[in-house]
């Protein structure tokens, strides 16, 4: 609600009250719920862990194209502000972008020196993460990590929105969470990264930790009441109201976490 309206409601709400036409407990009510509308709109997203390489163990289960179907069906039915993806393809992203009608962008993830083409079936791009977005996509950031475990490299990915909210991702090796391991150390540049923000926050991705990765100043919320492979999806963010929900999978390994948040004007 704007700010205009609801002075013009406040108006017509005491010409009403003077002239007998409306009862004061019902102008005090309304006009407050006008005050309480004013400043804030939901804003909600979807985190999902897709395991969609082709060559990862748990690539069987996703009985591909099914997975694609399953992502396009939790974003249709939750209408969501935004959506973060990790184990990617490329080509499957930008199916679901046009399903859906929303905004995307793609970090290619390298794996051992090049980009690695998904597999069985081939043609659907290369291997990563992604943002996708109902809103227009004004700009986009992504870097590699300064240290990565493997052969894999990782990489964060942000974007910035036409309402004006940065929403990240990433997918954090998975060599254990204790300090100096490589896990730790990109955990470390994850906070930097997101506490150089200047915009309305908002991250998730599978961090494949316990610990927060949260700069301070940011709330976390986490998928630790999953089904599967609990509390290592996780959100961070700067947006008012945070709160968790999590969405059974059917052909991933993890399920999926919905945020849900405010959005200050």
């Amino acid at each position: 609600m704007t700010q205009r309206f609801a002075a013009r409601l406040r108006t017509v709400l005491f010409c009403l009250l003077a002239f007998g036409l409306l009862s004061p407990a019902v102008t005090t009510a309304t006009a407050g719920a006008a005050e309480a509308g004013h400043g804030r709109s939901p804003y909600s997203l979807l985190q999902m862990n897709v395991c969609s390489s082709g060559y990862a163990g748990c690539y069987p289960g996703t009985q591909y194209p099914k997975i694609v179907d399953e992502v396009v069906a939790k974003i249709k039915a939750n209408n969501v502000d935004a959506v973060t993806l990790n184990e990617a393809c490329s080509g499957d992203v930008a199916q679901v972008a046009a399903r859906t009608r929303y905004h995307y962008r793609f970090a290619t993830v390298i794996y051992n020196g090049a980009p690695l083409a998904c597999k069985t079936p081939e043609g659907r791009g290369f291997f990563g993460n992604a943002v996708l977005t109902k809103d227009a996509i004004r700009a986009a950031q992504d870097a590699p990590y300064s240290v990565f475990s493997g052969v894999e490299q990782r990489r964060w990915l942000c974007v910035t929105t036409a309402r004006g909210v940065d929403v990240c991702t990433s997918h954090l090796s998975t060599d254990g969470e204790a300090p100096g391991t490589t896990n730790s150390v990109q955990c470390t540049e994850l906070s930097t990264v997101l506490a150089a923000r200047h915009r309305p926050a908002i991250f998730a991705g599978d961090v494949n930790r316990h610990p927060s990765c949260a700069p301070q100043g940011f709330w976390t919320l986490t998928d630790a009441a999953a089904a599967k492979d609990p509390g290592i999806q996780h959100s961070y963010g700067t947006l008012a109201a945070p709160r968790a929900q999590i969405l059974p999978t059917t052909y991933t390994d993890h399920d999926a976490l919905l945020v849900h948040a405010e959005l200050r004007h």
